[in-house]
């Protein structure tokens, strides 16, 4: 299973995308500002969107959200990114929130999303594939 985020939209507190699995839309993001960190932009703790880059995707538990969640493996200057469920900016730190009807620094439906996609990922697993996202 291949994801790829295609980053689309910039505002001051956060980054706006869409998320496609294997090529079909899927659902809409939310990310901390992208700061060009591949370019050598500078992270600020908490409020940095991750480097664009294609990552490795496994699950885990999470012990800030005592569930299992997909986890992107080998961010560089990150730990534990993860993709979960949230609405505005202030409920990521790096991690990205799925969910629909983007608006300025807001995704809906992010419970619902994610355990679409959840299950999609599981399926993914389950059937000895895997799974990579590709964030540009």
């Amino acid at each position: 299973m291949h994801i790829k985020l295609f980053r689309s939209t910039f505002t001051a507190k956060s980054t706006g995308g869409e998320l496609t699995i294997d090529g079909r839309y899927f659902c809409d993001t939310l990310e901390d500002v992208d700061r060009k960190l591949e370019a050598g932009g500078v992270k600020v703790y908490g409020e940095t969107a991750i480097p664009r880059g294609t990552y490795p995707v496994v699950v885990s538990f999470s012990n800030r959200f005592q569930k299992m969640l997909p986890l992107l493996v080998g961010v560089t200057g990150f730990q534990g990114v993860r993709i979960h469920a949230g609405n505005k900016p202030e409920d990521t730190e790096g991690c990205i929130l799925v969910g629909t009807n983007y608006a300025a620094d807001f995704v809906h439906d992010s419970r619902a999303t994610f355990a679409k996609l959840m299950n999609k990922i599981m399926a993914a697993i389950d059937a000895g594939e895997k799974v990579t996202i590709e964030v540009s």
